[in-house]
């Protein structure tokens, strides 16, 4: 999977425009604070009453490339993934299964300061998707299974700074927010006197938050 994800990466490089006279590769790792959604409360007798699932909180890393399209815009590509556990949660906490969460976006970066700089703080923002993978379960009877995996639209935000020596390696430290769309729940009726009425919902997404360090080459 990771020699596709990087073949990936690396054609989004080679298809940027002709004038792109720098590009900049990174790989970073950090502690990935995420959240899942509600639902409608289920009682296990003898154990307690869920009405959430969530991942774990739990180590992360990625990598991205990108291409400079002038002074300071980078458009490129960015991957994640998180190792965790997928949690029920209510009146108690329960581990279902351990699961994995990927991320993939294209992103533009906007990098503050002279391209030669050697502090360069950034801003970006991207669009692509999440995926949770499947997770496998064992119930306290022996009953096993495995609740399938699901991907959905994502957008990515971070900022942070990057810090060059005399050459062309750096370290970057910076903070990502990532929230995916999950589901709907009808939250009630709405009314106009030109439109009529019509049923509206509350929109739940799935955030990750992550802090991160690592490093960056740009050449």
């Amino acid at each position: 999977m990771l020699r596709r994800i990087s073949l990936i990466g690396f054609m989004m490089l080679a298809a940027m425009p002709a004038f792109a006279q720098k590009a900049e590769v990174g790989i970073f790792a950090g502690w990935v604070f995420a959240d899942g959604v509600s639902g409608n409360a289920f009682v296990v007798p003898g154990v307690g009453t869920f009405d959430r699932v969530d991942p774990k909180d739990s180590f992360g890393w990625g990598f991205d490339v990108g291409a400079m399209v002038g002074p300071n815009a980078e458009v490129g590509f960015m991957y994640t993934q998180q190792p965790t556990k997928l949690e029920a949660g209510g009146t108690t906490t329960k581990e279902i299964g351990d699961m994995s969460t990927h991320t993939y976006h294209g992103v533009f970066t906007y990098n503050f300061g002279p391209g030669d700089g050697k502090i360069r703080p950034y801003l970006f923002g991207g669009l692509g998707g999440t995926s949770y993978g499947d997770v496998n379960y064992t119930r306290a009877n022996g009953v096993s299974g495995t609740i399938s995996g699901l991907s959905r639209f994502s957008t990515t935000w971070g900022a942070g700074v990057k810090v060059y020596g005399s050459g062309h390696v750096g370290g970057r430290f910076g903070i990502r927010l990532t929230p995916a769309y999950i589901k709907s729940d009808a939250a009630g009726w709405w009314c106009d006197p030109y439109w009529g009425c019509y049923l509206v919902g509350n929109a739940q997404y799935a955030n990750q938050i992550d802090i991160n360090g690592g490093v960056t080459v740009r050449f």
